[in-house]
């Protein structure tokens, strides 16, 4: 007999969102007594929510065969429809068609199956948006939409116009799929969802806003999406991707150091066991790692990213540029660009512009902000037009056509700085004082220098200062001495002043003075900037 002190509990834990307490004790009455079918949806739901994906399955496979059991078909339908959806959430889009296929058949012989007619189609309508078919999808969360406001399922209604709006804005319809967005948000923070996909709509939508270079929507979602992962203290999905969505977040506002708790967050809670951020978690820690010039940390992280499944872009072919291998970073972006969906082409499209300018292939860099430009008529954002405005100067730049270049890199400068981005907004700068420099404008041009040098120091965006110093003249191969270089090359590949003496047949304290004589030639200060100097001058 099933011990209803426990089983009580268990409900109550869930009610309350103690998802660790509800798994334990659910778990224990399954395991002693056995659990309804009703039950085990619990047990399945607070399993996914605590990270344990494969007790979610095996739950509501459990559920599913005790539903048809007890002759519950609407009920085994449901199971099995949930089963569908995690299990796409899980990359098993074999099985989830399986399951799919079961919840329809039970669905079709039903005479009235009201709601559950649309649920049931819910992963069907996915799978299609996952596998790059987003004009189909939105006729497909179209007509779910329609049986949910006619049977007057909200829930159904709310996660059918979040699947809805990310199939219009991938098949180019961005400003009505936000404002389907924008509905389905609304509803979660009136709490009219439950838990699973309401953290499946917040992550989901955040994501989209972040490829629309919408900072007003990333940032308030992005906050809803926080506090309501701190009012459930024992949830593990869903926490590491906010991590890592926050890590973006603040490396854009140059919280650089809180971007690093952020990432190491995000990594904790991806290793505890929200699967949602096997692609988060490391691409962040990748990005702030070659923003400060830890190129093979940096390297490793995008590997990692990578195994996921989905493309490290464009932080990863911006690497292969920050490392001097420019032909690489040029094919890797053009495979990624081709194929993109709209609104992650246009994301990557900024990245484009830097690496075909700096490959010498202007028609294609002007082409790309031309792209960018088109895309953002529909539905444009202040980060938007900063990200173009840039893009636009860097073109000018490179076409020879320097007064537009400098008048386009002031308007860039000041974008950047209206959304509170520092680090781009310094970026600019340096583009306005190569064209000041460009029409012997020194003196206006330091001034723009030394405003970029100060952000990237304060930042330690060491790339950006050794970049910089190229830029201004003081960083020139031939200005130190065949020692230095011998030094130089063995610091950029990790070893320690004891490891470089060693190979060198040097003291360590000779290597150090060696070492402050490289920094002050070069004007830069750490180890990691000398390292990007080396890799950028094709010294290793």
């Amino acid at each position: 007999m099933i011990s209803s002190s426990d089983l009580d509990a268990g409900r109550t834990a869930v009610a309350e969102r103690r998802w660790a307490d509800a798994c334990e004790l659910l778990a224990r009455v399954e395991a002693r007594d056995g659990l309804r079918a009703s039950d085990l949806e619990l047990l399945a739901t607070a399993a996914l929510l605590r990270g344990e994906a494969r007790a979610c399955i095996e739950a509501l496979s459990r559920a599913y065969s005790a539903h048809l059991g007890a002759g519950d078909n609407a009920g085994a339908a449901r199971s099995a429809g949930w089963l569908a959806l995690n299990l796409i959430e899980q990359g098993d889009f074999t099985n989830s068609v399986l399951w799919a296929a079961r919840a329809m058949r039970i669905v079709g012989a039903m005479a009235q199956p009201g709601a559950l007619g649309g649920f049931v189609r819910m992963a069907p309508a996915v799978g299609q948006l996952g596998s790059g078919n987003p004009t189909e999808a939105a006729h497909a969360f179209e007509e779910i939409l329609e049986i949910a406001q006619r049977e007057g399922d909200r829930e159904l209604e709310v996660f059918t116009r979040f699947g809805w709006g990310k199939s219009l804005i991938e098949s180019g319809s961005v400003a009505e799929g936000f404002r389907q967005l924008d509905q389905a948000i609304a509803a979660v923070g009136a709490g009219e969802v439950a838990p699973l996909p309401t953290g499946v709509i917040l992550c989901g939508a955040v994501s989209d806003a972040v490829l629309a270079f919408d900072l007003d929507r990333t940032t308030a979602w992005t906050a809803e999406l926080g506090r309501w992962c701190a009012e459930q203290p024992q949830l593990i999905a869903f926490s590491g991707q906010r991590h890592a969505i926050e890590a973006g977040l603040l490396l854009v506002r140059g919280a650089w150091p809180e971007a690093a708790t952020a990432v190491e967050f995000a990594l904790a809670r991806f290793r505890a066991g929200d699967y949602r951020a096997i692609w988060g978690a490391p691409y962040q820690h990748a990005e702030l790692s070659r923003l400060r010039g830890a190129f093979h940390s940096a390297e490793e992280s995008y590997r990692r990213a990578g195994e996921s499944g989905w493309e490290p872009q464009p932080g990863l072919s911006l690497l292969h540029l920050a490392l001097g291998r420019t032909q690489r970073a040029q094919d890797e972006i053009r495979r990624s660009v081709a194929g993109a969906d709209t609104i992650t082409r246009r994301f990557l499209l900024p990245a484009v512009v830097e690496i075909e300018v700096a490959a010498g292939d202007h028609g294609a860099a002007r082409r790309a902000v031309d792209e960018l430009r088109e895309g953002s008529r529909a539905a444009t954002t202040p980060m938007l037009d900063a990200a173009i405005a840039a893009a636009d100067a860097r073109v000018l730049l490179a076409e020879g056509r320097t007064a537009d270049a400098l008048d386009t890199a002031r308007v860039a400068a000041r974008a950047w700085d209206a959304v509170g981005a520092p680090y781009e907004g310094a970026r600019a700068r340096v583009l306005a004082g190569r064209a000041l420099h460009a029409i012997d404008e020194v003196e206006e041009a330091r001034v723009q220098f030394d405003a970029a040098r100060a952000v990237f120091l304060a930042l330690g965006a060491e790339p950006a200062v050794a970049e910089l110093a190229l830029v201004i003249g003081h960083r020139r191969g031939g200005v130190l001495t065949p020692r230095e270089l011998e030094v130089l090359r063995l610091v950029s590949t990790g070893l320690t002043n004891r490891g470089i003496g060693v190979k060198l047949s040097l003291s360590e304290k000779t290597v150090a003075r060696h070492l402050a004589n490289i920094f002050g030639k070069l004007g830069i200060s750490t180890r990691a900037a000398a390292t990007a100097y080396a890799y950028e001058n094709g010294l290793v």
